[in-house]
């Protein structure tokens, strides 16, 4: 499904939902699933973490969803609530034992970006070996298509700091890509 039209879709499921249509709920959820969850799976180390930070994700949206005022924030409100969520678990998660750098290998559909299998494969390795922080920011900008402003908004950083910041995560990616690829 395109971002524009997920983004409209989501408009008219929270109006739904605002004049109290409990369906329109559910169907919202069905809508963003997919896209959380990768975003979830980029920062986490198994697809069961993943899967466990989501249905807390979905619990943190249905207790407070009535405090979103605007439907356009929608997006950038659910992506924050993933990233508090994943926070969470990570740092409850580092406590005990170690994160893992890789990820398992399973592959998840990216929604805003398409690449050839092997692309593909070659941009999640690459996306695993890179720090937490700069995964998430080009998770958000590359593969979700957010703007600044809401990868700023997501994170609680400024504009500027996200600016520098994804600037020197695809340094990063690009060296990581490149040293792969000479022999």
């Amino acid at each position: 499904m395109s971002q524009d039209r997920r983004l409209i879709q989501s408009e008219l499921l929270f109006l739904q939902y605002r004049k109290g249509g409990q369906q329109a709920l559910a169907e919202l959820i069905g809508l963003w699933e997919r896209p959380l969850f990768y975003y979830v799976r980029r920062m986490v180390s198994s697809e069961e973490d993943a899967w466990d930070v989501l249905q807390d994700v979905w619990l943190r949206v249905v207790r407070s969803i009535g405090r979103v005022r605007k439907s356009g924030s929608l997006p950038a409100w659910l992506y924050k609530v993933a990233h508090n969520a994943t926070m969470s678990h990570l740092r409850k998660v580092s406590r005990w034992e170690p994160l893992a750098d890789d990820c398992d290998g399973q592959a998840v559909e990216p929604t805003a970006v398409t690449f050839s299998p092997d692309e593909a494969e070659e941009v999640h390795w690459a996306l695993g070996k890179l720090k937490l922080r700069d995964r998430e920011l080009l998770t958000l900008f590359f593969l979700e298509g957010f703007s600044l402003a809401e990868i700023s908004e997501v994170v609680g950083a400024p504009v500027g700091t996200i600016k520098s910041r994804l600037h020197r995560a695809k340094k990063a990616l690009r060296r990581i890509l490149e040293e792969e690829k000479s022999p």
